[in-house]
């Protein structure tokens, strides 16, 4: 029996039947994002956010001191603020890829700790963005004249502003079911639900807690993703060449565009 599209209906137990539909899976898992893009999204994602983290652990806090060290030290700056944005935008796979395996037997928190830790990624990229438009105002006017408009404009509502509490929220829900899953040990657990204490919002440095933070979804993301990767049959070499030109060349592409836009 088949539905519409012509995928076969299954039951649970493997027999034909009107059943709920089960998704076509490597190793238990959902096809979206796969294997590959989760498992590498898991290990590379936390370290950039550490590298972001770690890079401004020189320079104060709060925005005057941000702005004065992109005008100060732009290149550490840079590297930092980039990094940390790569790794929020690269880190929704491998939250896909740990709540499906958190949902088979904790769905309630896969889901909702999910739908909150990814609304999260979403508020941090547009933090990301008035981030760098105020290194651009420094840029050219000056860290004091950035500061001053940035501390006028400071509490300025924006939509995104409702998912302040989605930022923290999400990783403490998925830490529980991580935990009640079997998915992470206890200790591994607690390391991910302490990703909710990285500071949010525009302009943030780095504190002590910024450095546990990053530390904990480290050791909670980082061997999971090894596990994944090595969850099923290695890419030829052949194969892993023609994708890394692939994916280098759109790269440039898409630098090229941007650039132009």
């Amino acid at each position: 029996m088949t539905e519409a599209g012509g995928m076969p209906l299954v039951q649970e137990n493997g027999t034909p039947g009107r059943a709920r539909l089960l998704p076509v899976a490597w190793g238990g898992e959902v096809p979206f994002p796969g294997r590959w893009v989760g498992g590498v999204s898991l290990v590379v994602a936390p370290v950039l956010l550490g590298v972001g983290v770690l890079l401004r652990l020189p320079y104060p806090f709060f925005f005057p001191g941000q702005l004065a060290a992109r005008v100060e030290h732009p290149g550490p700056i840079a590297v930092s603020y980039g990094a940390f944005a790569a790794g929020t935008v690269l880190l929704w796979p491998a939250l896909a890829v740990l709540a499906a395996r958190i949902g088979r037997r904790s769905p309630g928190a896969a889901l909702w700790g999910g739908v909150l830790a990814v609304l999260g990624l979403f508020a941090r990229t547009f933090h990301a963005g008035v981030d760098h438009l105020a290194f651009q105002f420094a840029d050219r006017q000056g860290a004091e004249v950035a500061a001053r408009f940035v501390g006028e404009t400071y509490g300025a509502f924006h939509v995104f502003g409702v998912l302040n509490l989605a930022i923290m929220g999400g990783w403490p829900l998925l830490a529980v079911g991580a935990w009640r899953a079997g998915v992470l040990g206890p200790v591994r657990a607690l390391a991910l639900a302490a990703t909710a204490v990285l500071p949010l919002g525009v302009l943030k440095g780095t504190t002590p807690l910024s450095v546990v933070a990053v530390a904990g979804l480290c050791l909670a993301l980082v061997p999971l993703g090894v596990t994944v990767l090595r969850d099923g049959p290695a890419p030829g070499r052949a194969t892993v060449l023609r994708w890394a030109l692939v994916i280098t060349a759109s790269l440039v592409l898409m630098t090229l565009m941007g650039r132009a836009g």
